[in-house]
């Protein structure tokens, strides 16, 4: 998908959905028209997520406004009229949904003329959802089959390299990406992204890409693969200064890493739903900042990588050891603590992990429960975790950016 757009260089994409169809389509050209490599996105609204298809017409109709597209709820033909003029090899549409029950939206982007979107049997549910993991798991083993099956480059971008990615250690979202593209190739799928949310700090951000990349080369097959990069997922500066430093120090991570694609937040991101202006003009900073050469790997970034690959191999090799079936070796390592998400409150996730920011600025394992990790991974010298300090590593990106105690 990416590579179709940008033939090598960096492919911005904004997060916008709009759901009028007037609004929607106007948004897609500004993007469209763009003199850099773009991607279109289509960012379904939250009754779609959970599964309601009738109030989105409603509000609508009422001349309320909705916060992303219904795409299940529009018909079919109204959405290629969307698309028509636009869509194509060289500006492909993504469709963004966030629901763990995909099928009904996989059907209507097949019915479209899509083929790519994204989620991910855990990625789209403990985060989002209060559905049982096994039914998400079981939802999205025949949503794969059925997007394979029906397309010829059926794409899925795995959104586990963004699971709760701003206080989450790298390794995990590492491995949650890979396990992720195995159980899509064992689905049918031949073609996907893995993504990654830009963290605290650039030295290790850079050192998870490459092993990533690295791990990727190992357990994917033939599966075609690119990497997607997120600008940063949890609280963004409250200021415009601040927020327009982050987004390029995003542009920068991406073109340094050799990322192919990257998912841009806009300034306005912090106090309300950015505008198709607010998002051009967010992609614009993003793509000029990205022209530059690229800075040489430091000695952290080698420690950091080689740190993130050997956690994130062992947690890898342990799901997968669990079963041949990819979504029972998930299901079981979430019953059994193999895989635990800090912070994340569903019912099927054991709860005994947690992350620490350490004096570098760098995500590392304040407890990592049952995962099989060594206790070398764990920095319990950091103090104890409460309720003012989780608060205070939730602020921390967004206060050293508007605070200027950056470079």
């Amino acid at each position: 998908m990416a590579d179709r757009a940008g033939e090598g260089r960096l492919v911005v994409q904004p997060r916008m959905g709009f759901g009028s169809l007037e609004a929607m389509r106007s948004g897609l050209s500004r993007v469209a028209a763009l003199d850099f490599p773009v991607i279109g996105t289509l960012t379904l609204d939250s009754y779609t997520r959970v599964g309601d298809y009738t109030t989105p017409l409603e509000r609508l109709a009422a001349g309320e406004e909705l916060n992303g597209y219904p795409l299940v709820s529009h018909p079919a033909e109204r959405t290629r009229e969307l698309l028509g003029g636009l869509y194509g090899p060289e500006f492909p549409v993504q469709a963004r949904h966030g629901t763990a029950l995909p099928l009904r939206v996989f059907h209507q982007l097949v019915e479209v003329g899509l083929d790519a979107t994204e989620g991910g049997p855990v990625s789209y549910c403990l985060p989002y959802s209060r559905l049982p993991l096994r039914q998400a798991v079981d939802a999205w083993a025949e949503s794969c089959q059925f997007l394979a099956g029906e397309t010829e480059f059926g794409h899925i971008e795995s959104f586990g390299g963004c699971l709760l990615g701003q206080l989450c250690p790298p390794s995990l979202l590492v491995a949650m990406g890979i396990l992720e593209g195995c159980f899509f190739r064992q689905h049918g799928l031949r073609h996907m992204s893995l993504s990654y949310a830009q963290g605290t700090l650039a030295a290790q951000d850079r050192g998870a890409l490459r092993a990533l990349r690295t791990m990727a080369g190992e357990y994917l097959g033939d599966m075609t693969w690119h990497v997607v990069l997120y600008t940063y997922m949890g609280l963004f500066p409250r200021t415009a200064d601040g927020a327009s430093r982050l987004i390029r120090d995003s542009a920068r991570l991406a073109r340094d890493t050799g990322c192919e694609r990257l998912i841009v937040k806009t300034v306005s991101e912090a106090w309300q739903i950015p505008s198709v202006a607010e998002n051009v003009a967010a992609l614009r900073i993003a793509a000029e900042e990205a022209a530059g050469p690229p800075d040489p790997a430091g000695t952290a970034e080698d420690d950091y990588y080689a740190e993130v690959l050997e956690e994130a191999r062992t947690l890898v090799d342990a799901v997968l050891d669990l079963a041949p079936d990819v979504g029972a070796a998930l299901l079981a390592a979430f019953e059994s603590g193999l895989l635990d998400v800090p912070f994340c409150l569903h019912t099927d996730n054991l709860g005994a992990t947690t992350c620490v920011i350490d004096e570098q600025g760098a995500l590392r394992w304040g407890s990592h429960g049952r995962l099989p990790l060594p206790g070398s991974a764990v920095r319990d010298d950091l103090g104890r975790l409460g309720s003012d300090r989780l608060y205070a590593m939730l602020d921390h990106v967004a206060n050293r950016y508007d605070s200027r105690l950056i470079p």
